[in-house]
């Protein structure tokens, strides 16, 4: 018989990841401290959302959990589900963005999440013999201003770490996800060098889903400080300063126009000061720049900005 799925465990899980990733990112700064700001909805559930901004490492950085509810889910969000329609529904998730102050670390994103409908937990459905339809979704991935391959290599090889023991397919079927996924397709590029990405995620039965997130929000850190680490102190001038800020634009794009998540939590009534934590304090766009062929900022358009088995590839290479 399938394990009916455990929220409270998902939901205690979550919460420890948000304070272990939280106290990992103080120390790799040094100096500044998450503020928690903790919310509520007026339809059901809520959230604490922390932000650590301005300090010596990382310009801003959030990391949001929320358990959120709600009666039914907007037509948009049914399209194509439908037998979700009219179910009530709880989504719960630990999502951050971090965005460093020197142009030679890159930005990163993760999340894990788990979306039930008509869930066993609920005592007003229990009448009503319904199968919950639930489902974990995650994954994590880089965005590069100036690249380093020793980092990205380091990135996707903990990557295919974190998932591999579920399965040997499981690694190049989310990093293919993910690549197609944070995919600008209004500019043609992608956002960034990739990782892990999967959603509606339930073919392993929960106890094995729920081991297989756990497993990718583990790795988050260990994939992510030893990047920090290494490039935090490097010197960097105006030139970098300002191609970190145009490459942030794409950040912003892809965010407000193609982020199911984003769109998701606007258009379910989430709080709209923690969906949009994932934007930059500062950006800048400027019309139909093009690197200068040969440059540092042009690598990152030839050797990065392009699919690539980073995890497979040679460290001589």
């Amino acid at each position: 018989m399938p394990t009916a799925p455990d929220v409270a465990a998902v939901r205690a899980y979550l919460l420890d990841l948000q304070d272990r990733i939280c106290a990992g990112l103080e120390a790799e700064d040094g100096e500044a401290k998450f503020r928690e700001d903790n919310w509520t909805r007026t339809e059901g559930g809520g959230g604490r959302t922390r932000i650590l901004a301005e300090g010596k490492v990382f310009e801003k950085a959030g990391v949001a959990f929320s358990h959120v509810r709600g009666t039914q889910l907007p037509p948009s969000a049914t399209a194509h589900r439908p037998a979700l329609a009219g179910r009530p529904w709880e989504a719960l998730g630990v999502s951050l963005v971090i965005h460093p102050r020197n142009p030679h670390v890159p930005t990163s994103h993760a999340n894990v999440r788990f979306f039930c409908a008509a869930g066993p937990d609920n005592p007003e459905l229990r009448t009503q013999n319904l199968e919950p339809i639930w489902w974990f979704g995650g994954g994590f991935d880089l965005t590069p201003y100036y690249g380093f391959e020793e980092d990205a290599r380091h990135w996707h090889r903990t990557a295919r770490e974190a998932v591999t023991p579920f399965g040997p397919e499981l690694y190049p079927e989310l990093k293919r996800t993910c690549d197609e996924y944070f995919f600008l397709k209004h500019r043609g590029e992608p956002r960034g060098i990739g990782g892990l990405f999967y959603d509606d995620f339930d073919r392993l039965g929960f106890d094995r889903s729920f081991a297989l997130t756990r497993s990718v929000g583990d790795a988050f850190l260990p994939a992510y400080r030893p990047i920090v680490a290494r490039r935090k102190a490097m010197p960097y001038g105006e030139r970098e300063r300002n191609f970190q800020l145009y490459r942030r634009g794409r950040y912003v794009e892809f965010n407000l126009v193609w982020d199911r998540g984003t769109h998701f939590g606007l258009q379910s009534g989430g709080r709209t000061e923690s969906i949009l934590m994932s934007l930059p304090p500062l950006v800048r766009w400027d019309y139909d720049w093009k690197p200068e062929p040969g440059s540092p900022e042009a690598r990152l358009y030839d050797t990065f900005l392009k699919p690539r088995d980073w995890a497979a590839d040679d460290t001589s290479s």
